[in-house]
């Protein structure tokens, strides 16, 4: 943001001043705005590379999320005194009479430092010492200046150029002979695009030596400059560009959360398509158990029993073993069962999970078309109701079960956790964190195999069959020191075998 463009923000502020502060808000971790009373909000967006100063009406949300931010809503209080630019400088200093209270704060000066890549926002007192920053600078990465909470504040390196402001036709002769371009570039508070728009007012290339005739015509144009520089909205163009980021920042988290929700509808419409899908596999069980139970004596020992099918084909059946024909027939009708019972149910569900999907993908792109205004209002609610972390589930006896879908939910879900709640893990291998809720309560063994059957499927073993989970309560898991986010180790545990297969609840 060029001088004078900040030269007329600050005009237009300084006729309203002193203000009282009714209050800072925080939009992101590099904008800070203070809502003054009388004058609007004044914005400042300190982070580098494109700083911006302005005055906005309209409502700005949110809060304090660095510590240098909560320095600022707890030091800068009071009325707003003075905002003054340094020369034409992209340096400003606003200063603050404190309040009186029952605990007094004293009065402060928030320098801000519009200087593109070097951006920055200082909090001092009045003798100039820094009480903090948003970004120190070492003295190894400026040697003219170290900026640290402590030190007294330096402001940047002093320089010579012309004050357009102040400017007489006669103060430009000087530059008599010289290209147009050479004398614009020792204006104070005019940069590139200035530079332009000026160029652009006296109607002459920017090689153009100057003769006697040009200096009147470009004195006017750099009067008319101070007074209106082009682009003057710009603060305004500058904010509508920020509302449109804090937009977008609001929509994130409401969009990721609405595709999470989507996919797992996705994943649970893929296993209740594939239970359809098995309905083959049942028919073929009930055909093997019955042609078990029809030729039992007559089958020999061994892992297969090669028997005629009632249409007089050859069939081999594998057999369990350690089981006879008459068992191994018993297992083939318990799995068809299940096979069946979960095909039935995916009838039930499949048209119920495409319906959510379908009002998922409705929701998504509402949410697209939500105003700035509209997402606040629907960020507010989300947080007033709650973020659900993990997947919330019931175990056959009525436990809730939480089940970490990545590193983060499952080191939040396992601290969650009461200490007498069981924790569960696939044995040796990357998975989630699955915690059955007992809270101390004895937990029957479908509870535990439900439990341990989420485990398995919601890991890397996800399809294989006789998958070991460990399980402890919980107040024997402990996250090592350093250790990554869902990194554990644990004690006291028991192991149980299960099948990582979708369960008819997920």
């Amino acid at each position: 943001m060029e001088g004078l463009f900040i030269h007329a923000v600050l005009r237009g502020l300084m006729g309203r001043l002193p203000s009282r502060a009714l209050g800072w808000v925080f939009p992101d971790e590099g904008t800070a705005a203070l809502l003054l009373e009388g004058v609007g909000n004044l914005v400042l967006r300190y982070r580098p590379p494109r700083p911006l100063l302005g005055v906005e009406l309209g409502r700005l949300w949110g809060e304090a999320k660095t510590p240098f931010q909560r320095l600022l809503e707890a030091r800068c209080k009071g009325r707003l005194l003075a905002a003054e630019q340094l020369k034409l400088d992209r340096v400003v200093f606003f200063d603050f009479e404190g309040e009186r209270g029952f605990v007094d704060i004293a009065p402060t000066r928030l320098v801000f430092e519009l200087t593109g890549r070097n951006a920055n926002l200082i909090l001092c007192d009045l003798e100039g010492r820094i009480l903090g920053l948003d970004r120190p600078v070492p003295r190894e990465v400026n040697r003219y200046r170290e900026l640290r909470p402590g030190l007294p504040y330096v402001p940047p390196p002093p320089y010579q150029k012309l004050d357009p402001r102040t400017l007489k036709v006669e103060d430009l002769a000087p530059f008599l002979g010289q290209p147009l371009l050479q004398l614009i570039r020792n204006l104070d508070g005019v940069g590139k695009e200035l530079t332009a728009e000026l160029l652009r007012r006296v109607q002459l290339p920017s090689q153009t030596p100057l003769a006697a005739e040009h200096l009147p015509l470009v004195h006017e144009a750099l009067q008319r400059l101070v007074a209106q520089p082009a682009g003057q909205t710009r603060p305004s163009e500058g904010l509508q560009k920020l509302w449109e980021e804090e937009a977008e920042a609001l929509r994130k988290p409401l969009r990721e959360a609405l595709q999470r929700q989507r996919k797992t509808l996705q994943a649970r419409l893929l296993d209740y398509r594939r239970a359809l899908e098995r309905l083959e596999e049942a028919e073929r069980l009930r055909g093997w158990g019955d042609l078990l139970m029809a030729y039992a004596s007559r089958i020999p020992p061994g892992p297969v029993a090669r028997v005629e099918d009632f249409d007089g084909k050859e069939v081999e059946i594998p057999l369990e073993p350690g089981l006879s024909p008459i068992q191994t027939a018993a297992r083939f009708y318990q799995r068809a069962k299940r096979l069946e019972a979960s095909a039935e149910r995916a009838l039930e569900l499949i048209p119920q999970t495409e319906a959510q999907i379908a009002a998922l993908e409705a929701e998504l792109a509402r949410l697209e078309s939500l105003s700035r205004e509209e997402l606040r209002k629907e960020s507010r609610r989300v947080r007033e109701k709650g973020p659900q972390v993990g997947l919330r589930l019931r175990s056959p006896e009525g436990f809730e079960v939480w089940v970490g879908r990545n590193s983060k939910e499952n080191d939040l879900l396992t601290r969650m956790a009461h200490s007498e709640d069981l924790w569960f893990h696939v044995q040796g291998l990357p998975g989630s964190h699955v915690i059955l809720r007992t809270q101390g309560r004895p937990a029957d063994l479908p509870d535990l195999l439900f439990a341990a059957r989420l485990a398995a499927y919601h890991s890397r073993a996800r399809g294989d069959r006789n998958v070991p989970v460990d399980y402890t309560a919980k107040k024997y898991v402990w996250r090592p020191r350093k250790a990554a986010a869902g990194q554990v180790l644990y004690t006291q545990a028991r192991t149980l075998f299960v099948d990582a297969l979708p369960l008819e609840e997920v």
